[in-house]
């Protein structure tokens, strides 16, 4: 959060230097006053446009909109940063899941629901920016040219109901929806599969437009990030044979549809 107060800190310098407000600033920019001050405390990540209207307005000569990437990583926690750059990059995103419906499938009910779980408890200011953080990656799924991406979902995840089942129902319409895209594939590995290849926890395979290859790991606030290709080879094999174990991604629409008649 440290960057965001630096980034406060340049917008309130450059607001006094004009003799406005916080109210005047925000009324030229179509912003709250609570919201200007809530940027100015570090307290909000203000997005892109907010920043180049800033700049603009404030006649700030790029002053502001210099630090547009530096503020849009700093709304992920320090450990995502550097796999939320890769993410928004890649032309192919493979992702397993045992543990949470994966960050980029979620609603912003189940977001929030799993962000108010975590431990120790997060502030309200935290959980509305992992939640806006997490919606915001989205964006993936409109990109041109489209992402190859493809998820292998452990089936117990899609039946705990996180939140409630009014948000679990809303969340399994959502991956039943993104499995639908021509670029999307879901498979479900069922419960009664006496076969796993990846007893050892979830992880991430991305491929960069430069044709390079890494797999990435997360527990709870850490991350490690693979590019050596003997480590990267071993999280794809995994990959691989999880694919063939799981249903197949027409196997796998029909059990969603089951398990929503089921709600």
């Amino acid at each position: 959060m440290g960057f965001l107060r630096c980034f406060g800190q340049q917008l309130r310098l450059l607001r006094m230097s004009r003799g406005l407000t916080r109210a005047e600033l925000g009324a030229k920019l179509g912003y709250s006053e609570d919201m200007i001050t809530s940027v100015e405390l570090g307290r909000r990540i203000p997005r892109p446009e907010f920043i180049d209207r800033a700049d603009a307005v404030l006649d700030a000569g790029g002053l502001l909109m210099v630090m547009k990437e530096e503020v849009a990583r700093a709304r992920y926690p320090a450990f995502f940063r550097d796999a939320a750059k890769l993410e928004a990059e890649a032309v192919e995103l493979h992702v397993y899941a045992g543990k949470a419906v994966p960050g980029l499938l979620q609603t912003e009910e189940y977001a929030r629901a799993v962000c108010e779980m975590w431990l120790p408890l997060l502030d309200p200011d935290t959980v509305n920016q992992r939640v806006s953080s997490r919606l915001a990656r989205q964006v993936i799924f409109d990109r041109q040219p489209p992402p190859t991406i493809s998820f292998v979902i452990e089936e117990h995840v899609l039946r705990r109901p996180l939140g409630g089942w009014d948000v679990m129902r809303g969340q399994l319409e959502e991956v039943l929806l993104r499995a639908q895209q021509r670029n999307v594939v879901v498979q479900i590995m069922p419960i009664g599969c006496v076969e796993h290849a990846a007893l050892d926890g979830p992880f991430t395979l991305y491929e960069t437009q430069k044709g390079q290859r890494l797999a990435y790991i997360e527990a709870r606030n850490d991350s490690r990030l693979f590019s050596e290709r003997r480590s990267v080879r071993e999280y794809e094999e995994q990959y691989g044979i999880l694919r063939a174990q799981a249903l197949t991604p027409r196997e796998s629409l029909g059990l969603l549809e089951k398990m929503l008649g089921e709600l």
